[in-house]
């Protein structure tokens, strides 16, 4: 092209200022670049979102079964009551069908995390033991504190949930 009045060339291109960029690229990110960016984004927001619905999923779930087998532990209350009776009254003798029927019982409920607890001499705590009455009793010496003397009724828990505390007489130490 001819220049007419000597005037220089005006160009538009956009002049790069950086020398570490090659010539003819700007400093701005190209459009595909910024939008498979955000795509990425997109997909790991998404991904971390299904992890965390997974994961809630999950715990409920845990949390329903927990409640499920509670509820049923507690209805079977009185039945293991009267079995722990029977045992603790010599009423269910080795090797009568009544003794195998309960031991049975034990043994499936003990498959599904139930746990029956509360002994005489174990340290009293209230997250597990329930007082009824305290006693004057014989605590052994190196009792730190209130002790459990007698059990009127064992507690029950699956897997940490108490589903009722041992019923308990208490004495306290010397």
């Amino acid at each position: 092209m001819s220049n007419d009045n000597n005037q220089p060339e005006q160009t538009t291109e956009a002049v790069n200022d950086d020398p570490q960029q090659p010539a003819g690229q700007s400093n701005e990110p190209h459009p595909d670049t910024a939008l498979a960016q955000q795509r990425l984004d997109d997909l790991q927001r998404l991904q971390a979102e299904y992890v965390n619905y997974k994961r809630r999923v999950d715990r409920d779930r845990e949390q329903a079964h927990a409640r499920t087998l509670g509820g049923f532990v507690e209805s079977l209350l009185p039945v293991l009551d009267e079995i722990h009776l029977a045992r603790e009254h010599g009423d269910l003798g080795e090797g009568t069908p009544f003794a195998k029927i309960a031991d049975k019982l034990d043994a499936i409920l003990a498959r599904y995390g139930l746990e029956r607890f509360g002994d005489a001499g174990d340290a009293f705590d209230p997250q597990h033991h329930e007082a009824l009455m305290h006693v004057e009793g014989e605590v052994p010496e190196d009792a730190e504190g209130p002790t459990v003397v007698q059990v009127m009724q064992p507690g029950y828990k699956v897997g940490d949930k108490v589903v009722r505390p041992a019923r308990v007489a208490v004495a306290d130490p010397k």
